[in-house]
């Protein structure tokens, strides 16, 4: 068995930076739970990978939907997009296509409170994938 230092180690860790746009989302007045979430994720969720232009500037699509867990705060959100852009050119690219626009774009208030949407824009940095 070979015992080796630290200083004899080499490691090689790879570092991808992305913009992380994170939409805080409310569901339209009306709409159940449930309802909510079967449509964000079984209805708008494939039709978003359904156009060439996610597969073309999306890095990463996630949609989460919190949990009502006893002993915590009722959440404030009823849903969570996250979507990951190597640059602010490929989200341009991708949010002005006429793809998104007529095909992504008008599902939204199927689902989306439009009026009351946070959207957060982050350098995240991935560590562990």
């Amino acid at each position: 068995m070979k015992c080796f230092t630290f200083a004899q180690i080499k490691i090689k860790i790879e570092i991808k930076i992305m913009l992380k746009f994170t939409f805080l989302i409310r569901k339209i007045a009306g709409m159940s739970r449930e309802n909510f979430v079967d449509y964000h994720r079984n209805h708008h969720a494939p039709l978003f990978m359904s156009i060439p232009e996610t597969k073309q500037y999306v890095k990463k699509y996630v949609v989460s939907h919190p949990e009502i867990i006893e002993g915590f705060p009722t959440p404030a959100y009823d849903g969570i997009t996250d979507i990951y852009f190597a640059s602010m050119n490929d989200f341009n690219s991708f949010f002005s296509s006429e793809n998104y626009k007529q095909k992504v774009r008008p599902d939204e208030s199927n689902l989306v409170d439009l009026n009351n949407v946070v959207t957060l824009v982050s350098d995240e940095l991935i560590i562990v994938d």
